[in-house]
């Protein structure tokens, strides 16, 4: 084999542990047919492969090493991009990056300025990515002091320029129109017998300096042969230009100095329009990201000091006074507080902190003075594992706009095409060059395919950073998306719906059943003591949720005299001179001791999903005591907002069917899948996916692991500190299951935006490029330019304010609440 023909990579690899790891994958790679060599080296973590890329390549070879167990290490960065003015731009970086050897995906953002590139370090520097962005004409913002500050100077720098040079446009367009409209005033102007060289000299460098921005533009795109907005504003504007500088010079015909210099102005109005409009979209990315603390007080050698948060390291005590923000995440060691965690689950009421509490940077301490010992900092905080994932979100696509991308690169050139026709047509009809040229002009600056590139990124961006604001994090655009259009919601039971932990519902004591003959008399106190006593050393969740509740009663458990456990019936304990015994009806009955006052208590409680057990005290039934898996805070009135959406909702559990079926009565679900082992609720979601629906399967995210996977939405519940999850689309950060009604309704609310700014988009160029190009002539005001470029703005920035409505969204619930 030839030189010319070998190609050798590096590639990362994660997981080995050893030394055979490494053999196992040089074992692998050579069957791979063109793979010609491979090494690994464990050491460095390293593959060294060298392989025919005609018969072999890159993905096949990673694919291989994931097959036998271990992966390749992708990095990933997002980059802040300037000099992007529509979606043709994005397209133009994102086909060149995807281009580059060494670079796995690249997605650009246009309405968030970003650039998200998934590479390979080994083959590709972040280095040659920004010259390869720099060398099709854009430029890379690099963070000085912070990556917000750096986006945000750079748009206030943006937005500043613009308004400087609208100033200027409009300073000098009113001489312009005020002179070549001299005619209708009553008076003479000064220096008129010179209008043509006066508007000449006003209208240049509005022309050359205001549109300066707009022939860097098509420059730079008409190089890369991929043409967008701004070679349609170049042409348009320069068409009238030039036209009038041609008349100026042979001293007959019309000027058209005043459409050239209004349309700038009208351009650079609406730029600026829609710059501020997008920023206003961020927000609320923004606001995340600069909720990080700046600074820290740390305990260092026995004394306190303030440091950058950078330089917390895990391990060091943290003191935060009441008012401060907690810097990092970590566990309290000393002091009581009230902690405000809006910020991070959007829950409004502080949340009591104590020794062994955990902390999360960012929010607010109250109260008292804190003591914490730093567990995350830096990228492992809670904060940034949420910018993180909204980051990635927004350096997605949703497959709405894969349709929009292919539309964008076809308009460009469609309406060169269409307005070089309409100017041949009219030019041969006879109305003349110059009305033909109007036309032309009016065409080519009617034309908006930014319109078309902002509607989805921009509502994405507004729909993630909302949810954001309300511990929602939606994974990417794609969940975004595919949440609208969900026909059934699969919850997991324990844990979901319910808390996961048995709590004691009912204390029944015999005493107070009417009918009672017996002779003992024991209260629900005494009760509950006995029973508490009997489980003390059990490790039984039932017997726990008995002790636990004495204890919260301040009950005094003491030891037992004696202690029999009798499996499958229960326990027999002798306490201060009496025999308590507590399990099931076969120890009563084996025991002789009757039930009958308590036997029908004890079915209904049975019926209600809960777990009675009866106690005996000296061989007379005392009374029973229930204990079940509660519901969780909300659950009726979540599932009730998504029946009352149109959504079917199923419970899916490992519970018996009875048991099942009485908590689907008390949360109001109307479909139970009951008796399912873990490893079989991915086929459960599997099934229904055969019936037809599009389902979304909540659950904790552990166990649920796989039918999160299978599941077309998973979306992963309470998982608190642990945002970073491998599964679920959606995770919610704090166990309420409004919050998927919220993600649901923020779904739908975002779909409503796109779908409304495509269709403005698409309705606007369909209907509005023919009008200007004449065929309601002489009934034509968008014959103007004049008309056209106020047309354009207004459509760049109707859309993106449309989508920016967004942050007014709030949940609503059947009840009326609100999260």
């Amino acid at each position: 084999m030839t030189n010319e023909k070998k190609k050798r990579i590096v590639l990362d690899i994660g997981g080995m542990s050893c030394v055979t790891c490494a053999q196992t994958i040089e074992k692998r790679l050579p069957k791979l047919k063109g793979v010609i060599y491979a090494t690994i080296n464990f050491a460095a973590e390293k593959a060294i492969i060298d392989y025919d890329p005609n018969l072999v390549d890159q993905k096949a070879i990673e694919d291989a090493i994931s097959e036998v167990g271990y992966r390749v290490i992708h990095q990933n960065v997002t980059l802040k991009i300037s000099g992007m003015h529509c979606a043709v731009c994005a397209q133009t970086i994102e086909k060149t990056l995807n281009q580059k050897e060494g670079v796995y995906k690249a997605v650009v953002n246009f309405a968030l300025e970003t650039a998200s590139v998934e590479y390979n370090a080994e083959q590709i520097s972040l280095e040659s990515i920004k010259k390869a962005i720099r060398e099709v004409g854009y430029d890379v913002i690099e963070p000085e002091g912070g990556v917000e500050d750096a986006e945000q100077k750079e748009r206030d720098k943006e937005i500043r320029s613009l308004k400087y040079k609208l100033i200027f446009a409009v300073a000098i367009t009113l001489p312009v129109v005020i002179y070549s409209n001299s005619r209708f005033l009553p008076f003479t102007l000064p220096l008129a017998d010179f209008t043509p060289w006066l508007l000449f000299v006003l209208s240049t460098p509005v022309h050359f300096i205001v549109g300066h921005s707009f022939f860097v533009g098509a420059y730079k795109a008409l190089r890369n042969k991929n043409p967008n907005m701004d070679v349609l504003v170049t042409i348009g504007t320069s068409a009238a230009y030039f036209y009038s500088v041609y008349i100026t010079l042979l001293g007959e015909g019309n000027l058209y100095y005043t459409t050239a210099v209004s349309l700038m102005t009208f351009l650079i109005l609406g730029r600026l329009l829609e710059a501020t409009a997008k920023g206003r979209t961020s927000a609320a990315i923004r606001k995340l990201m600069g909720l990080r603390a700046k600074t820290a007080r740390v305990i260092r050698d026995g004394n306190e000091i303030e440091v950058p948060v950078e330089e917390v390291q895990v391990g060091d005590v943290v003191v935060v006074r009441p008012g401060e923000k907690i810097p990092v995440d970590g566990i309290v060691t000393d002091g009581y507080s009230g902690v405000d965690e809006k910020v991070i689950t959007g829950e409004s009421i502080p949340v009591e902190k104590k020794v062994g509490d955990s902390v999360v940077g960012a929010t607010i301490n109250k109260t008292g003075m804190l003591k914490f010992k730093a567990t995350k900092v830096g990228a492992d905080t809670v904060l940034a594992q949420i910018i993180k994932l909204v980051e990635n979100a927004l350096g997605s696509k949703a497959p709405i706009q894969r349709l929009v991308d292919v539309v964008s690169s076809y308009f460009v050139p469609a309406v060169l095409i269409t307005a070089t026709s309409a100017f041949i047509v009219w030019y041969l009809l006879g109305m003349g060059f110059t009305f033909a040229l109007t036309i032309f002009i009016a065409v080519l600056i009617i034309a908006c395919p930014c319109a078309m590139g902002l509607a989805t990124p921009t509502a994405i961006m507004v729909g993630v950073g909302k949810g954001a604001e309300n511990g929602v994090l939606i994974k990417s655009g794609e969940a975004l998306e595919t949440a609208h259009k969900l026909q059934a919601i699969v919850f997991d039971k324990t844990g979901t719906l319910t808390k996961g932990e048995p709590e004691v519902t009912d204390i029944i004591s015999a005493s107070s059943l009417v009918g009672n003959p017996k002779k003992v008399k024991v209260n629900e106190e005494e009760l509950l003591l006995f029973a508490a006593v009997a489980e003390k050393n059990s490790e039984h969740p039932l017997g726990e949720a008995i002790v636990r509740k004495a204890t919260e009663k301040h009950l005094e458990v003491a030891d037992p005299e004696f202690f029999n456990a009798i499996p499958g019936y229960g326990v027999e304990v002798k306490y201060n001179k009496k025999t308590i015994l507590l399990g099931n009806r076969k120890l009563m009955e084996n025991n002789n001791i009757s039930i009958n006052l308590l036997e029908e208590t004890m079915k209904a409680l049975e019926e209600n999903g809960k777990t009675a057990m009866l106690v005996a005290v000296d061989n007379e039934a005392a009374g029973l005591i229930a204990v079940a898996d509660t519901l969780m805070e909300y659950s009726v009135e979540a599932v009730k907002t998504l029946q009352s959406m149109g959504l079917e909702v199923i419970m899916l559990t490992g519970d018996n069917t009875r048991t099942a079926n009485a908590i689907a009565k008390q949360v109001g679900v109307d479909r139970v899948l009951a008796e399912v082992l873990p490893q079989d609720k991915a086929n459960e979601i599997k099934r229904l996916q055969d019936e037809g629906k599009i389902v979304a399967m909540v659950g904790d995210g552990i166990n649920d692991a796989p039918a999160l996977a299978q599941a077309n939405i998973g979306v992963a519940v309470g998982s608190g500190t642990d945002v970073a999850m491998e599964t679920g689309d959606i995770v919610l950060v704090k166990n309420d299951l409004r919050d998927v009604v919220t993600s649901i309704q923020l779904s739908r609310a975002t779909m409503s935006k796109i779908k409304q700014g495509l269709f403005w988009a698409f309705a606007y160029n369909t209907v509005l490029i023919p009008v200007a190009a004449g065929v309601l002539y002489p009934f034509d005001i968008l014959l103007d330019p004049i008309f056209a470029a106020a047309a354009m703005a207004f459509s760049s920035v109707s859309v993106v304010t449309n989508a920016s409505l967004l942050r007014r969204f709030k949940p609503k619930l059947e009840t009326g609440g609100e999260n």
